[in-house]
C-alpha cells in the first residue's frame, strides 16, 4: 500500500509520492457535475484548506473552476501549493489535437501548467458524437501517437505529470510497453460498492498512484452509498459522517480521492479525515460488501449494440468485470 506523509503547513492534508518524486493531495475538490465550480473551488482552497483540483475539459466547467482558483491564489494560496488535474477528452485524442487541446484548457484555467494531465478515456470519438454513439463515432485511437504527445507536453514544462482514466489491465499494459514516461497516476471509479481490485493491484505493481472517482457512489445512479447499513454502521460508532468513513476507506487504501460536494460544510468535512483511521474490521466489512458494480460503465458514450465497435459495456471494459 502507498505510504502518506502529513504536511502540518497544508492543514494536515495526507500527501502521496508520485513517480516523478512530486507529491498529490489525499483529497482533491472534484468538479464534474458542479452545479457552482468557481464557489465550490474557492470555498474549498480558502475555507477548508483543499490544496487538490480535478476538472475536465468535458465537463465545461474549467472557465469557472479557473475564477475560483484565480481568486484563492489572489487571497494569498501560492500556486506552488496547488495540484491541479485535467483531462483530454475522447474527441481530441488524436496526435495532432493533444498541444492545443491542452492550451485551451490551460487558457480556461488561467494557469502556465497542470500538475496532472489525463486520458479521460481510452477511446477516440468523432466531432459530434452522438450519445449512444453512431455507426463511426468511435474511431481508432492511436494510443502510442497520443502518449508521445502528451510526453512531450511533461519535457516542455507544460505539464508536470502524466496520466489516465478509466482503464483496463489490458490497455495499462498496453500503454507500458511504449511509455518512456509512465503514467504517474491512474483514475478510475473507486468505493466500497466498486472496490476495482484488479486495476488497483495493477497499478500498485507498476508504481502507478491510484486517484478514486465517486467515492460515495452516486445517489442519481442507483449506489448510494452514504446510506449503505454497513457504512452507516461504522459511521455510527467512529462518530463520523457516512461521507467522511467513505473518503477515508480510499485514503487507507493507499489512494487519493476527489469528493465532490457543492455544501461549504461537506467541504469541509470531507477534509477532517486525516487524524484518525478506520480500525481493521470495520475497514474489513467496507471492502466486502456484496454487489459490486460500477455506477459509471461508459456504455452511453460508448457502445453501439449493432454497429460496434464497442457492443457491450463489457467491451469497453475488456470483459475484465466477468471474473
Amino acid at each position: 500500500m502507498a505510504q502518506a506523509t502529513i504536511t502540518p503547513h497544508e492543514e494536515n492534508v495526507e500527501m502521496f509520492r508520485l513517480s516523478s518524486g512530486r507529491r498529490i493531495p489525499g483529497v482533491g475538490i472534484g468538479t464534474w457535475k458542479s452545479e457552482s465550480p468557481r464557489y465550490s473551488v474557492q470555498s474549498a482552497l480558502v475555507e477548508a484548506g483543499y490544496r487538490h483540483v480535478d476538472t475536465a475539459a468535458q465537463y465545461g466547467v474549467q472557465t469557472e473552476v479557473g475564477k475560483g482558483i484565480k481568486a484563492a491564489i489572489h487571497a494569498g494560496i501560492e500556486r506552488t501549493s496547488l495540484f491541479v488535474t485535467s483531462k483530454i477528452w475522447c474527441t481530441e485524442l488524436s496526435p495532432e489535437r493533444v498541444r492545443p487541446a491542452l492550451m485551451k484548457t490551460l487558457g480556461e484555467l488561467q494557469l502556465d501548467y497542470l500538475d496532472l494531465y489525463l486520458i479521460h478515456w481510452p477511446f477516440r470519438l468523432r466531432d459530434g458524437a452522438s450519445r449512444p454513439p453512431k455507426a463511426g463515432d468511435v474511431m481508432e485511437f492511436d494510443m502510442e501517437g497520443v502518449w508521445r504527445e502528451m510526453e512531450k507536453l511533461v519535457t516542455e514544462n507544460h505539464v508536470r505529470d502524466i496520466g489516465v482514466c478509466n482503464f483496463t489491465v489490458q490497455k495499462l499494459d498496453k500503454l507500458l510497453k511504449f511509455a518512456k514516461i509512465k503514467p504517474s497516476v491512474c483514475q478510475m471509479e473507486m468505493h466500497p460498492g466498486w472496490r476495482n481490485n484488479k486495476m488497483l493491484e495493477a497499478c500498485n505493481k507498476n508504481g502507478i498512484h491510484v486517484t478514486a472517482y465517486s467515492p460515495l457512489g452516486s445517489q442519481d445512479q442507483g449506489r448510494d452509498l452514504i446510506h449503505d447499513p454497513i457504512v452507516e454502521k461504522v459511521a455510527r460508532k467512529l462518530n463520523k459522517s457516512p461521507g467522511q468513513v467513505l473518503v477515508k476507506w480510499a485514503i487507507q487504501r493507499g489512494t487519493s480521492t476527489i469528493p465532490k460536494s457543492v455544501h461549504s460544510d461537506r467541504i469541509k468535512e470531507n477534509m477532517h479525515v486525516f487524524q484518525w483511521q478506520i480500525p481493521q474490521e470495520d475497514f474489513q466489512s467496507l471492502s466486502t460488501i456484496k454487489d459490486q458494480k460500477r455506477v459509471l460503465d461508459g456504455e452511453d458514450m460508448f457502445v453501439n449494440t449493432t454497429d460496434g465497435p464497442l457492443k457491450s459495456a463489457a467491451d469497453v471494459w475488456d470483459h475484465e468485470d466477468e471474473d
